[in-house]
């Protein structure tokens, strides 16, 4: 590849003259894939202003209609998902099956949400006054800002911009700069789609300069952002400042609860998919196994039997169950969280080495990790984001909601068991905005809200909820009786007479 981009500016790719510009990279192989332009503030104030002249006209196009370009988007990703998932695989690691999907959840995405377009529905109810009616209407914030990670490239920026855009807001996105390709490639199917110049904007570079620039921009009016929580934090403060809405998606601690009664067979497959599938790097994988002391021995045998046999190597070839990390610094973030866990104590079952030697050495491949582990070590209460499992035993099922309960983090959570009343009592019990029953804690549906809570954030994507950080409700009063009436000033005189 090695192709040349710039920023996606008004419908047109830009190339700012005098620009310092970087390189996207194979995690596989070290390629270099394409060159970007590394942004500026006065890149920011371009794109929002385009956002800005685009947004009255289409922010009045009839939702459905808005719709009809989202739903042609999703035939569009469908028509080029192996060339998309190929991409998505070689810029960000995940192997070829996951890249696939990645683009799978902008298909399945955007169709959903272009139905929304007939489904705005506000309320409508009666009135104290007679002859008088109201209702509310959900009603689009402005230009909006959408900074995006690198761990879903394509499936991320997809459900943030389908909400956004089927609301009626204009866009400048800012993605990931390990990820920057697979960005150009939504702008690309947006684009293809129809979309009216302005409406989706693009400007790359890094977070302190570009994304700073973006959420301080005195006409950007929401933000959406999905990452680190630090980072979010000072998102957070930056957009109170202004009292825009912002919607945070940041980091998880997920544990999958292993009760005495599970089923051990179906557990092992979810276990070993939610631990190591995109090799640990998303933000709902399985970080912690809590296992019932029952069961605890064989599950720990098993499961590092499973482990052992997983098949690391170039995410393109369908054999590879694990692809490399996304970048140098994820392994050297994993390989020093695996030495901290050796100098706390836990116990390294398994994995955990940086794999060395022909194609390996061009890439950045880390065993997986399992470790058995105290509730209070760092490797099983902070996140990692790579192929590391913390192992941990619990006497029972409430002990077991204690020690999932016991971190910072809320997203996604988990329970094998066979006991239909301790299902519902984990769905009640486990602080978390995400739990599977009988399933890992990976796997999100489009159609249903995505989101956590504690230092997890608070954003609510996809989903019925997609459009609400997009918009605010507005309440109308159609008085039609051709006389001024004084809501409660007038209600006790009315009752009398």
């Amino acid at each position: 590849m090695g192709d040349s981009y710039g920023h996606y500016i008004d419908g047109k790719w830009v190339r700012p003259k005098g620009a310092k510009w970087f390189e996207t990279r194979n995690p596989a192989t070290g390629e270099v894939l394409a060159k970007f332009p590394q942004g500026t503030p006065d890149d920011i104030v371009s794109a929002v202003k385009a956002a800005k002249v685009a947004f009255p006209k289409w922010s009045r196009m009839p939702p459905p209609r808005r719709g009809d370009l989202l739903l042609d988007a999703s035939r569009i990703f469908r028509r080029r998902k192996d060339e998309l998932g190929a991409i998505v695989t070689q810029e960000m690691g995940k192997v070829i099956a996951e890249g696939r999907g990645d683009v799978q959840e902008a298909v399945d995405f955007y169709q959903y949400v272009a139905g929304e377009g007939r489904r705005l529905f506000g309320e409508t109810t009666t009135s104290e006054l007679p002859d008088k009616m109201a209702m509310t209407l959900h009603m689009p914030l402005g230009p909006v800002g959408l900074i995006s990670p690198w761990n879903f490239p394509i499936a991320i920026p997809s459900w943030k911009s389908g909400g956004a855009l089927m609301a009626g807001c204009t866009v400048v996105f800012k993605p990931s700069s390990l990820t920057p390709l697979c960005a150009a490639k939504v702008c690309e199917v947006l684009e293809e789609a129809g979309l009216p110049p302005g409406v989706f904007n693009m400007v790359t570079g890094a977070g302190g300069v570009v994304g700073n620039a973006l959420v301080d921009h005195p006409d950007i009016t929401a933000i959406s952002f999905t990452g680190g929580v630090e980072t979010g934090r000072d998102v957070y403060v930056r957009g109170a400042k202004r009292l825009i809405k912002v919607g945070l998606e940041l980091g998880g601690k997920n544990a999958i609860l292993l009760m005495e009664d599970a089923d051990v067979d179906l557990a092992m497959d979810g276990i070993v998919f939610g631990a190591f599938g995109t090799a640990g790097q998303r933000c709902t994988a399985t970080s912690r196994l809590i296992v019932h002391q029952g069961i605890y021995d064989e599950v720990r045998e098993r499961l590092v039997e499973r482990t052992k046999k997983l098949r690391l190597g170039n995410p393109l070839d369908a054999k590879s169950d694990v692809g490399p990390v996304a970048s140098a610094d994820q392994e050297r973030k994993v390989l020093q969280y695996v030495a901290v866990g050796k100098k706390e104590g836990a116990k390294l079952l398994t994995g955990g080495k940086k794999l060395k030697g022909g194609a390996y050495d061009r890439g950045y491949y880390v065993e997986p990790a399992i470790f058995e582990t105290r509730r209070t070590h760092r490797v099983a209460t902070e996140e990692i984001f790579g192929p590391v499992l913390s192992l941990l035993k619990a006497k029972d099922y409430d002990d077991a909601v204690t020690i999932a309960n016991s971190v910072k983090y809320g997203l996604s959570s988990s329970i094998y068991t066979r006991d239909v009343k301790r299902s519902f009592r984990a769905m009640r019990d486990l602080e978390a905005g995400i739990t599977y029953v009988n399933a890992p804690t990976i796997g999100a549906e489009v159609h249903l809200p995505f989101g956590g809570v504690k230092e997890t954030g608070f954003a609510r994507e996809a989903g019925t909820t997609a459009m609400e950080e997009f918009t605010y409700v507005k309440t109308v009063y159609v008085d039609y009786s051709g006389r001024l009436q004084r809501a409660q000033l007038d209600t006790e005189q009315i009752a009398r007479t």
